[in-house]
């Protein structure tokens, strides 16, 4: 999967712009808060997830606009595609001129993976980062799971609602059996779905991250839910009947999927615990990299790596496994200063100041 043009209206501080990108390694380089980051972000936003940075389409638009406009040129199934992109008063999409279409057409369309700082929160905070990231990984793969999501969350917030004025209509009681029912099935598939996906992703992880750290440790991905079981689905059920009285106290639902994480250990050891700095982080970009190489096991395509101001943190160990692991597909990398990113591999250069990228400005050392 390559980009091979990108046309940007109204988005974010981004000067309108209209650019063709190499199918290697393309650098953005510049001081920060000048719009590398906005360029990576207008990216994925294809991807048919939500900004990466949690922003709201409101703060995607620039000051001052109704909207912005993204238009997309891109090969993948061997052969040249498009995607146009609308937000405003929501998002709409045109995929190959049929549409508008609601953003989640997007899903499975245009595959791309990002790291970006800020996931290192999927070490350091708690669980809802991990099953964001184990749930938009899996939108990628199987985009109809993004439908079983909604359905599930859709009975989760019935079953809530039910839970809080139950104390005041006792009556509402006899209705939680329904909601219980789908909620079971759905939270079923989700977990089924979840644990299938698991198994592709957590020996690609661990050998990840062996070849970063020297395959001095061993790193174990694996879930983690309050809900025991041979059948997800009767498992859930019961455990929902079992929380019963306890929901009704704390108005919300306890157990089920929204609740589960994903466990991080190395050498047995919590990573968010017992996990250094550097250990933190080459964990994530394990994490990543391998969502890439089971995203392209199951589509046959290779994503589009989006690499938000990673390399500088990084020893030049690290930062040849990377770019060696991205040889062969097509890499972002935005950095402040190009120079050690240009030693170690060939691409284009593009600069970005004030919002304005200028290609082919690098000046060499």
């Amino acid at each position: 999967m390559t980009v091979t043009h990108l046309e940007v209206k109204g988005f974010r501080n981004l000067t309108d712009f209209s650019l063709s990108f190499g199918p290697g390694v393309n650098i953005l380089y510049g001081d920060n808060a000048q719009g590398k980051t906005n360029l990576l972000e207008a990216l994925w936003m294809f991807t048919g997830s939500r900004s990466f940075r949690g922003a709201k389409d409101s703060e995607l638009i620039r000051f001052e606009k109704k909207k912005a406009s993204l238009h997309l040129r891109f090969q993948a199934q061997g052969r040249d595609q498009e995607a146009e992109l609308q937000i405003g008063d929501g998002k709409q999409v045109k995929i190959n001129g049929v549409g508008p279409s609601p953003a989640s057409a997007l899903n499975g369309q245009f595959c791309a993976v990002v790291f970006a700082p800020g996931h290192l929160s999927l070490v350091k905070e708690g669980p809802e980062g991990r099953r964001r990231f184990l749930d938009q990984a899996i939108c990628q793969v199987w985009p109809k799971y993004a439908s079983l999501l909604g359905e599930y969350h859709r009975c989760l917030h019935q079953r809530n609602m039910l839970l809080k004025d139950a104390a005041f209509h006792s009556q509402l009681l006899d209705t939680l059996d329904i909601w219980e029912h789908f909620l079971s099935s759905y939270g079923g598939q989700i977990c089924s779905i979840r644990l299938r996906y698991l198994e592709r992703l957590a020996p690609k992880a661990d050998s990840l991250y062996g070849k970063m750290a020297g395959g001095q440790e061993r790193l174990c991905v694996s879930y983690k839910s309050k809900v025991k079981g041979d059948r997800w689905d009767s498992a859930i059920l019961e455990a929902l009947k079992q929380s019963r009285k306890d929901d009704l106290k704390a108005g919300y639902t306890t157990v089920g999927p929204h609740r589960d994480d994903l466990q991080l250990l190395l050498d047995e050891k919590p990573v968010k615990t017992y996990g250094s700095q550097g250990q933190q982080r080459s964990v994530v970009l394990a994490l990543k990299m391998a969502e890439a190489d089971v995203l392209k096991g199951i589509t046959g395509e290779q994503p589009v790596l989006l690499l938000d101001d990673v390399m500088s943190e990084l020893d030049p160990k690290r930062q040849d496994t990377i770019l060696n692991y991205a040889g062969t597909g097509q890499v972002f990398v935005t950095c402040c200063d190009p120079s050690p990113v240009i030693r170690l591999t060939q691409g284009d250069v593009f600069e970005v100041s004030g919002g304005i990228i200028r290609p082919g400005l690098c000046k060499e050392e």
